[in-house]
């Protein structure tokens, strides 16, 4: 493996890819709370970047020291990320249809569903392991901030056009960002089961 151009542009695309999860539920965020400041876009979006980059790191360092228990629990990681959008959206659905009957404004996603939000979209990306498993470390570690800087560039874009929309959908944005992160976990399972 040597330093090229080609590295670097398949590392982009692999973030784009990797990001358009991170993009939805940015874009459903942003539609959730339309008067998120920037300092929380950035922390959202960072949250998520964090998350892409980590991933596939600690997919690289799986198959290298444990990929026999890595293998084993791989086919349960698209029902993993269901179960979390799942949960988060259901919760966002509920919340939207209740503010819809007392005319409240969104809450900004809170920390704890925040980083549930980072794990579910994520996950899929510990298989980028396996794909960069013949890298030594300085490439994984590169392939991985690149991935990361890609996702925070989307996920900014995401929240940018999430709030715009929101403005103008009031109470019923934060129900479609519900619905958006369900149908994410559902194409994700998806995915899996026509790979398999």
């Amino acid at each position: 493996m040597t330093w090229s151009i080609m590295f670097f542009f398949n590392s982009i695309l692999f973030g784009v890819g990797l990001a358009m999860d991170a993009f939805s539920v940015s874009l459903a965020n942003g539609l959730r709370a339309p008067k998120m400041s920037r300092s929380m876009q950035l922390q959202i979006a960072g949250v998520f970047a964090v998350f892409q980059t980590l991933m596939p790191l600690l997919g690289w360092l799986c198959v290298h020291n444990v990929a026999a228990v890595f293998r084993a629990a791989q086919p349960f990681i698209p029902w993993i990320a269901l179960f979390l959008l799942v949960l988060i959206g259901g919760n966002m659905i509920r919340e939207g249809l209740h503010r819809r009957e007392h005319d409240e404004p969104a809450p900004v996603v809170g920390l704890r569903a925040l980083l549930i939000q980072g794990v579910a979209t994520s996950i899929d990306a510990l298989s980028v392991g396996f794909t960069i498993a013949d890298y030594t470390f300085p490439f994984a570690l590169a392939e991985s901030l690149i991935i990361g800087a890609v996702t925070l560039v989307i996920c900014l874009g995401g929240l940018h056009l999430g709030r715009r929309f929101g403005t103008l959908m009031a109470g019923g944005a934060s129900i479609l960002g519900g619905i958006i992160l369900i149908a994410i976990g559902l194409e994700i399972v998806l995915k899996h089961l026509l790979a398999a």
